[in-house]
């Protein structure tokens, strides 16, 4: 087997298992999150929001729609060849979202390094509309051996 399907199936496999963990996910649970989609470098994760999760302002607290970037991040950025964690996490808030609202999170893998991985996340509403973005940085756990 060359190396590139090497990698294929150990990413493969990753996102096999990652399935399994996102059954017992339990800040997932806790928030109602979930998984929709997940492939190498990319996962989709979909949150209902709900009266409980406005802040004392009446609006949704933006630590909710982080939560559900940072999910999809998780998701993303170890479905590839290293497991890694987050090292940076940035957001940007670009629209309100609502009580009843369907927040989807997408994320994309940019680059995925031995050192350093780079993601994207776009968070929508059910009609498209673009509410937050956001970017994170992973760094490996550990290398795997070829």
């Amino acid at each position: 087997m060359n190396k590139m399907s090497e990698t294929a199936n150990r990413a493969s496999d990753n996102v096999a298992e990652l399935r399994t963990k996102a059954k017992d996910d339990q800040i997932a649970a806790f928030l109602e999150m979930r998984l929709l989609e997940l492939s190498p470098g990319y996962a989709k994760v979909a949150i209902r929001l709900k009266p409980k999760y406005q802040n004392f302002h009446g609006v949704i607290f933006g630590g909710i729609i982080m939560a559900l970037a940072d999910q999809a991040f998780a998701y993303a950025s170890n479905s590839l060849v290293y497991p890694s964690v987050a090292s940076q996490f940035n957001t940007h808030f670009i629209a309100g979202a609502e009580v009843n609202d369907e927040l989807t999170a997408e994320c994309r893998v940019l680059k995925s390094g031995r050192r350093v991985g780079i993601s994207e996340i776009a968070i929508t509403n059910q009609n498209g509309k673009l509410i937050a973005k956001a970017t994170g940085t992973t760094i490996p756990l550990a290398e795997p051996s070829c």
